[in-house]
């Protein structure tokens, strides 16, 4: 049987020490045609942008997702800095042909309640789909746990799906970040059916050491055959350091 969704290659977590064309290479000997990118466009010149876009056109990879790094969608004092980073993602994502775009809440704002940092998630999200309207570009805002960053704003699923629910823009979603989720609090197949219309992302690893499924606790079989289940066909993004070759 096929599995409906689709499976990417998170690139920072392997490889390392290639040169980025021979990762690509890699990727596609390996069986995959979608590949995910964080930071590496911000230090490409012109030559390496036409010269990646035609290895990943040879190769017959999508990149599949980037992220807009530097601020958070939580803190209104930077509300004007985090539009300006998604809106300079938004045309390199033009460039390379790439159609999701990983944004984050930010840390926890010193002096503002969680309320006001919530309702500032909510604004910053829905200013940020203002410049992805009718692009056919989708956000997709991260949850990320407290043993990888004590000050982040976002390590809850379900407020991430609250935010997203009063967002509500079909171009803004949730990347349910399995591992941080698990680190997080669990629960992990009861939350993605509840919010299932919500998720527009997902990436795995394994708990603890972020290795592939199957080395720690995650059932990673039981969360496959629900997100079939689901009919999930969006990406299912691998992003773990794999113990094996």
């Amino acid at each position: 049987v096929e599995a409906p969704f689709k499976i990417s290659i998170m690139i920072w977590t392997v490889f390392h020490g290639l040169p980025f064309e021979q990762r690509l290479e890699k990727v596609a000997e390996a069986g995959y045609h979608a590949v995910e990118l964080v930071n590496e466009t911000s230090n490409w010149s012109e030559d390496e942008f036409r010269r990646y876009n035609k290895k990943r056109t040879e190769l017959g990879i999508t990149f599949d997702a980037s992220c807009a790094g530097r601020h958070g969608a939580g803190d209104p004092s930077a509300r004007e800095d985090f539009l300006s980073d998604v809106r300079e993602q938004l045309k390199i994502m033009e460039e390379i042909e790439c159609p999701t775009l990983i944004v984050m809440s930010g840390n926890v704002v010193a002096g503002l309640s969680p309320d006001a940092q919530h309702a500032s998630c909510v604004e910053g999200m829905k200013r940020a789909a203002e410049l992805v309207e009718g692009k056919g570009i989708n956000l997709v805002l991260e949850n990320i746990d407290l043993e990888e960053n004590p000050h982040y704003y976002m390590w809850s699923v379900p407020e991430a799906f609250k935010i997203i629910e009063e967002v509500n823009h079909p171009q803004v979603k949730v990347l349910y970040d399995f591992f941080h989720a698990q680190i997080s609090g669990g629960n992990l197949i009861s939350n993605l059916q509840k919010h299932f219309d919500k998720v527009g992302l997902v990436h795995i690893a394994d708990v603890p050491g972020r290795h592939q499924p199957g080395s720690g606790e995650i059932n990673y079989l039981n969360i496959y055959k629900k997100l079939a289940e689901l009919k999930y066909n969006k990406y299912v993004a691998m992003e773990f350091f794999p113990t094996g070759d």
